[in-house]
Formats: C-alpha cells, sequence, structure tokens
C-alpha cells in the first residue's frame, strides 16, 4: 500500500508515478496538451499517442495539468480529514481553557456547574469527531488500497511489455536437424500430457500428466528445493493452500484484483495464486529480528488462477493453465539491502536454468508492464523452439515497503529504536509447468523422446529418456516400450 503521507508530502512524485503505469484520465486538459505539442490532431492520432512512452513522459513532465481519479478521491476525503482534526483542535483548546477557568472558580468558591455542562458537552462533539475522523481515515485507506506502488527510478518508464529491456542472455538456443515440435504436440504424441481427459474431468486449462511427465513433475520440483536450500541458503515452507482475505490484501491481489482468484465458498478463504501469499503473510503483525534479516524462504505449492481477461490466450498446452505447480522464493529485508538482495535472489532462479542448460534472457520490465505491488521486476524468459522466441519462466520483483504497510510486517534495529516496515521481495525459483515444457521442446529428439537433463537424472531413477506412457492405452494393451534410444541434439550454452 502506497503511503498516505507520501501521497500527501510528494503529491506531485505520486502523480509521476501513476502516469508512468498509464493511470491518469484522458480528458480536455490533456486533449489541450497533446494539440500543443502535436499541433491540430484528429482525437484518434492523440489517443494513440498516450499510449506510446513518448506520450506517457510527456504527461510525466506536465503531471501538474494531468487528472487522476483515483487521487482527486484522495485529496477530497484528506481535505475532509484536515477539517475534522482542526475542529477537534479547536474544541480541545476550548477544554483547557474551562479547564482553567473551572480551577480558578472552583479557589474563589464560585458555581462551576455551567462550566462542567460545557466542558461534558465539549467531550461529546470530541468524541463524535473523533468517530468522524476514524471513519474518514477508513474510507481513505480503501482508496489508496486501489493506488499501485510506485516504481522505482530504475525501472524503464514505457507503455507497455513492448518497453521491456533486455539485460543479459545465457546460452544459445538449440538448432535441429528437423522441425521441432511444440510440447503440446510432443506430450500428445508420446500419451504423457492429456489434455482432453483433463477438459472431460474439469474443463479447459487443466493438464493430465501421465508417466514420465509426471515423473518428471516431481523431479523438477524436487530439484529445485534441493539447489535452493542447499546451495542458495534458502530455508523451505510448506503453507497452506487456501488463505484467509486478510492474507490476499495483505500481499496486494484484493480488493483490486478478486476477479483472477478461486474463491471457496461459503467459507471465503481463496486459493493461492501464489505460494508469495501465504509465505508473506507467514509474518504478517509480527516484528522481525532486525539481526536476522534477511529472512529466506523457498516453498513448493500448486496455484491456481482464474485467468480473467485472458480469454484465447495460449489455449493450447500447459503456458496459461487455472492450476500449475511453482517453487516461490520469498525474502525479508531491510530497506537499505533490498535491492543487492532483489539482484541476489534473480541470480538465484537463473541458477536453475543454468544448471538445466536451458537458454534464457533476463528483461527488466516497463512501467506499462510491472505488476500492481512491484517497485522492480524483472522476468526470466526461457527459449521455446516451437515458438521461435523466449517466453516468461519466472518474474522476481521488490515490492520495497508496499506489502509490509498493508501486512504490517516491521524490524526494529535494537530495542529503543522506532519501528520500521521491512520490503519484500520474491520471485518464482521457478514456474514448474514452464520449465516442463522448456524441456520437453529444448531437449526433444527426432525419433519423437525427450532426453532427460543430466542434473535430473537422478531424480528420474536413472532414467535418461522420455518415452511413450506404458499404462492403460484405448487399444486395451500396455505400450511396448519407450522409443529406441537417440543422441539429443547438443546445445551449446556457456
Amino acid at each position: 500500500m502506497l503511503d498516505p503521507k507520501l501521497i500527501r508530502s510528494d503529491m506531485a512524485r505520486v502523480k509521476r508515478g501513476l502516469i508512468a503505469r498509464s493511470m491518469f484520465d484522458i480528458d480536455e486538459n490533456i486533449i489541450k496538451l497533446y494539440k500543443n505539442k502535436l499541433g491540430e490532431k484528429s482525437v484518434e492520432e492523440i489517443n494513440q499517442f498516450y499510449k506510446t512512452t513518448a506520450g506517457i513522459k510527456f504527461l510525466m513532465e506536465n503531471e501538474s495539468e494531468v487528472t487522476i481519479s483515483h487521487l482527486n478521491g484522495f485529496i477530497k476525503l484528506d481535505e475532509e480529514r484536515r477539517e475534522v482534526i482542526k475542529e477537534v483542535e479547536d474544541l480541545k483548546c476550548q477544554q483547557n481553557r474551562a479547564n482553567a477557568e473551572i480551577s480558578a472558580a472552583k479557589k474563589t468558591g464560585a458555581d462551576v456547574k455551567a462550566k462542567l455542562e460545557e466542558m461534558k458537552a465539549i467531550s461529546e462533539k470530541v468524541k463524535i469527531l473523533d468517530a468522524k475522523q476514524s471513519e474518514i481515515e477508513k474510507k481513505i485507506e480503501e482508496v489508496v488500497l486501489y493506488l499501485p506502488n510506485i516504481c522505482h527510478e530504475t525501472t524503464p518508464v514505457g507503455a507497455s511489455g513492448d518497453d521491456n529491456v533486455e539485460i543479459r542472455r545465457w546460452g544459445t538456443p538449440a538448432k535441429f536437424s528437423f522441425e521441432p515440435l511444440s510440447h503440446a504436440d510432443i506430450g500428445v504424441k508420446l500419451d504423457i500430457l492429456d489434455f482432453d481427459r483433463a477438459a472431460k474431468i474439469t474443463g479447459a486449462r487443466f493438464t493430465v500428466l501421465k508417466g514420465d511427465a509426471a515423473r518428471l513433475e516431481r523431479a523438477l520440483i524436487s530439484f529445485m528445493i534441493d539447489v535452493h536450500t542447499g546451495e542458495n541458503g534458502y530455508h523451505e515452507v510448506l503453507p497452506p493452500y487456501a488463505v484467509n482475505r486478510d492474507s490476499m490484501r495483505g500481499t496486494g491481489q484484493l480488493p483490486k484484483f478478486e476477479e483472477d482468484l478461486f474463491k471457496v465458498n461459503p467459507s471465503g478463504y481463496y486459493l493461492i495464486p501464489t505460494a508469495e501469499v501465504p509465505v508473506t503473510n507467514l509474518h504478517r503483525d509480527e516484528m522481525l529480528n532486525f539481526e536476522a534479516l534477511p529472512v529466506k524462504y523457498v516453498s513448493f505449492t500448486p496455484c491456481f488462477r482464474a485467468e480473467a481477461g485472458s480469454y484465447g490466450k495460449d489455449m493450447k498446452g500447459l503456458i496459461r493453465q487455472h492450476q500449475f505447480h511453482k517453487v516461490e522464493l520469498v525474502k525479508f529485508t531491510a530497506p537499505e539491502t533490498s535491492y543487492e538482495e532483489h539482484e541476489k535472489l534473480v541470480a538465484d532462479a537463473e541458477k536453475i536454468l543454468q544448471k538445466l542448460k536451458l537458454p534464457y534472457r533476463v528483461m527488466a520490465l516497463s512501467t506499462g508492464d510491472i505488476g500492481f505491488s512491484a517497485a522492480k521486476c524483472y522476468d526470466l524468459e526461457v527459449w521455446l523452439p516451437s515458438q521461435n522466441t523466449y517466453r516468461e519462466i519466472s518474474s522476481c520483483s521488490n515490492f520495497e515497503d508496499f506489502q509490509s504497510r498493508r501486512a504490517q510486517i516491521r524490524f526494529k534495529r535494537n530495542a529503543k529504536a522506532k519501528p520500521e516496515l521491512a520490503h519484500t521481495i520474491n520471485g518464482s525459483g521457478l514456474a514448474i509447468g514452464r520449465t516442463l515444457i522448456a524441456i520437453m521442446e529444448n531437449y526433444q529428439n527426432e525419433d519423437g523422446s525427450v532426453t532427460v537433463p543430466e542434473v535430473l537424472i537422478p531424480y528420474m531413477g536413472g532414467i535418461t529418456k522420455i518415452g511413450a506412457f506404458k499404462g492403460y492405452s484405448p487399444q486395451g494393451q500396455q505400450q511396448a516400450s519407450q522409443p529406441k534410444e537417440t543422441n539429443a541434439k547438443a546445445m551449446t550454452n556457456k
């Protein structure tokens, strides 16, 4: 949650931050501004300009002319709050004067009954105004809960994901002597990914993993947890998969993104969209030990997302599912070390891809693509041969004190120090389903089999090739054997 004190003290900075996220009203002021810059242009041309990075930067430079309705709601409520505070202060001054007059009157033996009645009336007014102030502050908080975080100064300003900035690449995509298949086609041919039966059982965006695909999923989970606990210094936790409303509010999913969540009625619980939610809320309303910072957790959980607004996107395969598995990394840090710890967390996630020898790139997300709660975010994107492009496999975000203010996660530097808000950081280390996709596509062989990455062979019980499902088949007989082994096309990596 944004700090209301920041909004009051530096409105210009907050407005620039919200404009950078394309959070502004297209009104007469903006149209006039654009016409002054662009000359006489059509409404359509003006509308196109405000959707560009240049248009957003122009508005940031002229923030005083820009209207942001949500901020106007805050300003109006804050003015009411100030008026109430002033009225209470005036009444308390009257109380002090009345107290002094009563004390003086008692010394002379004068009647103080009228003054006592006056004091009682003032006290009642103060009580009513205190309740009014409390109600206004609740309304202010509800308004602020819908405002996104202000991005860090190093986050690229941009209008969309097209403005994300590539930071680095690792590995060289494999060159195949045959036309590489998509993971969905490989999975169907080997009968290890069953989309039709999953749709029959539940519906679209669900998958049944069978045979070696299911085993590979388990292997990836164990491998990632072992690396993060054994080499990267994280502590494993296994949290509940359903959380209450306060937990969702603490990490920023509520109230703004309720339609993206699966709600469990009549309990009112929510299925978690990521382990970030329960793991961050482990320390909600707690005072952390400063000497123990950074606190580092790794957690494997299933994740559940309604994918509202993604109709028609990535309908084929495992890319976008309602239910998927993920290994999540979460850190609680002091403010002065959070960006150093953020970079370390990104490196920890990268290590998994490097050990699996999967080519990837690191992208700094622009203000037009970054998540609601994040101040800075890197996406790790893995190479998918069938799409001839990189696709997201991990998002690593620094939220600064945005989540901690909502969840009241604090620390003291010493026993006499004032409480401070911790910074929270998290990222996928990695998304299991998308890692399985990347392995199936990058390690596929011409005969239809998939070579198991070397680091996973011990987790696969010595299996070196993923072949056809050996269980039940519609023909009523077991599949005979895996495809004949062939050498996987060598991949050149760092």
